[in-house]
């Protein structure tokens, strides 16, 4: 990848797309089916790539970004459990620099002074499985797993075998206690456990994180009670009535309801504290007997923690300070290329297998012509690898001294791997090699079909790749729409699927239903579903609010098409015509989403798809109404000048907090201006409108209201 300095905004824009798909799909192996297939560290560049790239083209920053997203959707299987306070995930330090950055920014966005004191709590990271306790009247009544961050599976029966998690609380707990922390397994238990799948020729787990994620997410209680797993509480969620005014306090008050609290867990008052409790169990995790991957700070107390709230995927008021990767060398024995349902191709590196950090390693993403270039790995070369606690690792760099004198350069393919043999495209300035068959290619195809009906669209139960591909290849999927009348199609061109094998009268039965119940969707998940280039999760969020329902949604969509196509190289929204600027005008959505969605109803197989969707039964719900408890929920918001009881970025966390769209400029769609000191140009182009004007202290009156107890906690 090019340096962000160095690239234009429409290269960036495609990076991070690219970016955001990537890290999407290694957070669903992570999170839903706890099999990573990429190494923490190279997970974490990624992420850190995603980073530099906003930070340098802010205006590019996507809805469906990594920076604001959490985990995956939850599996099937289980019940789903909405979680009233987000589980938040965590931004990440990888050394003191970014430490010293991350207070510095908690002091700049509460206009600390350099000398005020801030204490911060610092506690060891542990590599398992998120998970939240709630308590109603003392009694442990529900347990779930973090899941997306907003829904989670309900693992409460399972919960209840572990014995680290209190059936009661004592007498004077608040009426409702969330106690959020982590299940992790120990590291003797993990090996016995995995001494016993092998004698058993099961398969084993790849490492302690994994086991734990695996025994909890066990659909019978029975296998979860045989396995030890353990339990850290470290965090708050909804609460009742306040318990402590500092996150230190929460942590003694844990330990007196007898919860376990991790006791390397120190109270710190300066930078070099937390470096020091870093340093301590960095030099010690060996002996740990469990697996840590860092260390957590938090800010400790609760006050400062309300008013630096969160950004996108995490708060603004916790840092994970992560210790560095582990290496070992092996040898690259083959490089392969995988075709995604967007075209890209994408090489992957197959691995002589190897045990780095105590796990098997043997494949690795390549993720794009440029890297293998700039990297120069070749096949037949040792290469150093790394990871940092899960199973793939990062290649880092061919060792030259040890390369064969045979080894040549790989030679990115000219054409898709595909039957069709289709031309490969890589625009000038791209990163990513394309496929040009475009629907006519399987590959693309069927990775459309995986995704239609993947967790996080239609959620289509026992349809994975096995299936899917089967389907395909048997040509009786080809579109997603084939999925909703494969019932009525079964058996006329070849055998009833009861017959085929791997199926039976109940599993083919199952998956019937398992279709049936997906012909209704809400339009987030629809959109979603489409699998539109640069549209994430996020990104179909903001789509489904601001329209509605998919008649009016798609209406607009057709519309804004055919103004950019009829207005292609016109710069300014505005110019190329009313429902195109609409479209751009969104908060979050700029040019690049809406030139993406644009291409799509320009595509008259794309177009088809949607409409036979329609005639096959499958009906879109309207998106949910915006939460009108808030004054401001569901307004578009403007700031200008400078405030004085807050600063800018602390004003706009708490307005979309709350519901609020906050914009960087006035339109006659923007509902207030709050005015500070020295408004300038965006109060007089409010007047000019007609637009409400508030001062600052006309806008703290309007939202004023009372605060529930709680937080949202990592």
């Amino acid at each position: 990848m090019k340096r962000p300095g160095s690239m234009t905004e429409a290269e960036a824009a495609r990076e991070l797309a690219r970016l955001a798909a990537e890290i999407a799909e290694h957070d669903r192996r992570y999170h839903q089916e706890d099999a990573p297939t990429i190494a923490d560290a190279e997970y974490d560049a990624l992420r850190r790539a995603n980073g530099a790239l906003e930070a340098a083209f802010p205006q590019l920053a996507r809805p469906d970004s990594p920076s604001r997203l959490i985990g995956a959707a939850p599996a099937a299987g289980f019940g789903k459990v909405a979680h009233r306070r987000p589980m938040l995930s965590l931004d990440n330090a990888f050394g003191p620099e970014d430490v010293r950055n991350f207070l510095g920014r908690v002091r700049r966005f509460l206009g600390l002074d350099e000398g005020e004191t801030v204490a911060v709590v610092a506690e060891p990271k542990i590599d398992g499985l998120s998970i939240s306790l709630r308590y109603e009247d003392g009694a442990f009544k529900q347990g779930a797993t973090r899941g997306d961050g907003t829904v989670g599976e309900d693992v409460t029966v399972n919960l209840r075998t572990v014995d680290d998690v209190p059936d009661r609380l004592p007498a004077g707990a608040p009426g409702v206690v969330e106690v959020r922390g982590e299940i992790y397994m120990r590291r003797d238990d993990f090996a016995a456990l995995n001494d016993q799948r092998e004698r058993a020729e099961q398969t084993t787990f790849a490492n302690p994180r994994n086991a734990a994620a695996g025994s909890l997410r066990q659909l019978d209680w029975r296998i979860t009670a045989g396995r030890k797993l353990g339990f850290f509480a470290y965090a708050a969620g909804e609460l009742s009535e306040p318990v402590s005014e500092s996150h230190w306090g929460w942590l003694e008050t844990l330990k007196s309801w007898g919860f376990p609290v991790n006791p390397r867990a120190r109270l710190c008052r300066s930078v070099d504290e937390l470096f020091d409790v870093h340093a301590d169990i960095g030099e010690n995790r060996a002996d740990l007997p469990y697996d840590v991957d860092g260390v957590v700070y938090k800010i400790d107390d609760y006050g400062l923690q309300e008013r630096l709230g969160t950004v996108s995927r995490a708060p603004r008021w916790a840092v994970a300070h992560k210790f560095p990767a582990e290496q070992a060398q092996t040898v690259l024995e083959d490089i392969a290329i995988q075709v995604g349902r967007t075209g890209a191709l994408t090489p992957v590196a197959h691995l002589r297998p190897i045990t780095v950090g105590g796990v098997v390693v043997s494949r690795a993403t390549l993720h794009n012509e440029d890297e293998i270039r700039r990297k120069d790995v070749r096949v037949g070369d040792t290469v150093v690898v790394q990871r940092a606690g899960d199973v793939i690792p990062q290649v880092l760099r061919a060792v030259e001294d040890e390369r064969p004198a045979d080894a040549a350069p790989f030679v990115f393919p000219q054409e898709c791997p595909c039957e069709l043999k289709t031309p490969v495209k890589k625009p000038e300035g791209e990163a990513v090699a394309r496929c040009s068959g475009e629907l006519a290619c399987p590959h693309q195809q069927v990775e459309r079909i995986r995704h239609f009906v993947s967790r996080d669209a239609f959620d289509i139960e026992g349809l994975g790749e096995r299936q899917v591909r089967a389907f395909f290849d048997a040509g009786l999927v080809r579109t997603p729409a084939d999925l909703f009348d494969l019932e009525s199609r079964d058996g006329k061109d070849g055998a009833p699927l009861r017959e085929w094998d791997g199926w039976g009268e109940k599993s083919a039965a199952n998956l019937f239903d398992a279709i049936e119940a997906r012909r209704a969707i809400p339009l987030d998940r629809f959109i979603y579903a489409l699998g539109i280039r640069q549209i994430g999760q996020a990104t179909a969020r903001l789509l489904a609010r601001r329209y509605g329902g998919q008649a009016s949604w798609r209406e607009a969509m057709m519309a804004a098409a055919r103004e950019r196509k009829d207005n292609p190289e016109e710069k300014k929204p505005e110019a190329v015509g009313e429902a195109y600027a609409d479209l751009c005008s969104i908060d979050q959505i700029g040019v690049a989403v809406a030139d993406e969605l644009t291409a799509f109803f320009q595509e008259r197989l794309t177009v088809d798809i949607v409409a036979e969707l329609e005639k096959r039964g499958v009906t879109v719900e309207a998106a949910a109404a915006a939460d009108t408890a808030s004054p401001i929920a569901g307004k578009t918001i403007v700031f200008t000048g400078a405030l004085s009881a807050m600063t800018r970025s602390e004003a706009k966390a708490r307005a979309e907090a709350m519901g609020a769209k906050v914009s960087g400029s006035v339109s006659k769609k923007t509902d207030y201006v709050i005015a500070g000191e020295d408004a300038g140009s965006k109060a007089r182009r409010a007047a000019e409108l007609g637009v409400a004007v508030l001062s600052e202290e006309e806008w703290r009156s309007l939202i004023e209201k009372d605060r529930s107890p709680g937080r949202e906690t990592a």
